[in-house]
């Protein structure tokens, strides 16, 4: 080719791989960031992925049109936008907090809400972090002998890059640093990156003075975010932890337990036995209208731990909790007065739980159902064959469910589900009339008999009724919408819970 080559090929391999790696953190992190305000679903990581790609297949184009100046040149640049990566990498903490609470009142649909957010914050990093691919590339064919290993070079140290940032993201950063700190040290690596660019491209003293204090703002940007008060009391490998006081009363505390956007529980220290929410209190009335104590029972899911709280302060019977997460665990003992003694708590995913252990069961509680976040794989007929399996012959399956009145798209299928598995399939709900869209709260009872009677009265907190849905409006919504039978290999719940807002 006749060009001098760009510095030594092992530095340029290097330089790939770090920022291909930087970049993968930063978008695992924006998941983690973003969660706190929309939630972590199949749709928040949908926006997250497509945001970043578009950023990075802008930046590729860009740097493509860099790449054919001069190499010194074509370096240069990539410093200066290895500049810009660090300062919008270090600003996205500040700029997600600047707008997410206007957007989101603004746009309350959902699925663009979503992409709007995760654009804001995410995509100027994104394209910015994409911009040096293309440069490094042809910089390392220039002037070499066989050029096209050393672009298949550059391929590989992309790629190993962000396996690596992806493996460290997930397994290292988030959970040991958290994601501010996780921001700041990536923000830290683009600056660095910046100074190898300039330091390869011969850069004069002004350019590289003027470079220097780029870097220097976009360090002070990533610390500035370790300075704002933290949006997490925890934040685990799973989730945003908080602990909202509803009670100003020191003698008579309430607390909500908030994890990312989505309340989980309200427990109150002087009434283990009252339930604050509908979901809650037909979850701890229905069983015990059903069976007489003592029965055993599995929950899945612990959150707040106030139907275990409840049951272990009642007597019940033995109790197993399968809780994913154990800094929810922690947090629940910490500020919900849930005692770890009470209860067999296993940090466990609660399919591969009730798999592995062949224990039976007179209740099994399914409280993983959270608005737009549904675990798929625990709404499955694979799956409430598996809880079938696990309870006792006089046994009962309760679950919640959330849906839109004028959908009940997802009640309707997990109803057909369940009816492929068990006898009988009872839908409580609260014994009022359901208001134009409204998303509403139910709790599906599934087992071998139908309950004895088909309203109750329970505390949610104030005296609240509760009624079975007539089993002739059942077959008739089951009939119009002609719901699948959700399966391990097709289970699209995501889409049939009907979304509608994020705030309400």
């Amino acid at each position: 080719m006749g060009a001098k080559p760009a510095g030594p090929l092992w530095l340029l391999i290097a330089l790939q791989a770090a920022i291909s790696g930087a970049s993968l953190v930063v978008e695992i992190v924006a998941g983690r960031m973003i969660a706190p305000y929309v939630g972590m679903s199949l749709y928040t990581w949908t926006a997250i992925i497509a945001v970043v790609l578009a950023g990075f297949s802008v930046g590729h184009w860009w740097g493509g049109r860099i790449a054919a100046r001069p190499t010194d040149r074509a370096l240069a640049y990539a410093g200066w936008t290895m500049i810009a990566a660090a300062l919008t990498t270090g600003a996205a903490a500040l700029v997600l907090r600047a707008v997410a609470g206007p957007l989101l009142q603004a746009v309350t649909e959902p699925l663009t809400a979503i992409t709007l957010l995760a654009t804001a914050a995410f995509f100027l990093p994104s394209l910015f972090a994409g911009v040096p691919a293309p440069i490094l590339a042809v910089a390392a064919m220039r002037g070499r002998d066989e050029a096209e290993r050393a672009l298949g070079a550059m391929f590989a140290a992309g790629a190993v890059g962000a396996i690596a940032g992806t493996l460290l993201a997930g397994f290292v950063f988030v959970s040991w640093l958290g994601s501010a700190t996780t921001l700041g040290a990536m923000t830290a690596t683009y600056a660095l990156a910046a100074a190898l660019f300039f330091r390869l491209a011969a850069a004069r003293p002004r350019e590289a003075g003027a470079a220097a204090a780029g870097a220097l703002a976009a360090l002070g940007l990533g610390l500035s975010t370790l300075a704002l008060a933290p949006v997490c009391d925890r934040e685990s490998r799973y989730f945003c932890i908080r602990t909202v006081a509803l009670s100003d009363d020191p003698a008579d505390p309430v607390r909500l337990m908030v994890l990312d956007h989505l309340a989980h529980g309200i427990g109150a220290r002087e009434a283990p036995r009252v339930m604050f929410t509908e979901h809650t209190a037909m979850l701890d009335a229905l069983p015990r209208m059903r069976l007489s104590p003592p029965f055993s029972s599995f929950h899945i899911g612990g959150g707040s731990y106030s139907v275990p709280r409840a049951w272990a302060e009642r007597g019940l019977g033995e109790i197993t909790v399968a809780e994913i997460d154990p800094a929810v665990t922690a947090q629940a003992v910490a500020d919900f007065w849930f005692d770890p003694a009470s209860a067999h708590v296993l940090h466990r995913d609660a399919r591969a739980a009730l798999r592995d252990d062949p224990a039976r069961y007179d209740v099994i509680l399914g409280d993983a159902f959270t608005d737009i976040a549904v675990p798929a794989h625990l709404v499955t007929e694979e799956f409430f064959r598996l809880v079938a399996d696990r309870l006792t012959p006089r046994g009962l399956y309760a679950m919640n469910v959330v849906d839109t009145t004028d959908r009940m798209a997802a009640l309707a299928a997990l109803v057909t589900t369940l009816r492929a598995v068990f006898p009988s399939v009872e839908v409580w709900t609260e014994a009022r009339p359901p208001g134009p869209a409204e998303r509403r709260v139910f709790v599906i009872l599934a087992g071998q008999s139908d309950s004895p009677v088909s309203r109750i009265e329970t505390r949610a907190p104030a005296p609240t009724a509760f009624a079975a849905l007539e089993p002739a409006f059942l077959d008739a919504l089951v009939d119009r919408l002609a719901p699948p039978v959700l399966t391990d290999d097709f289970a699209p719940i995501d889409r049939l819970v009907g979304l509608t807002r994020l705030v309400d």
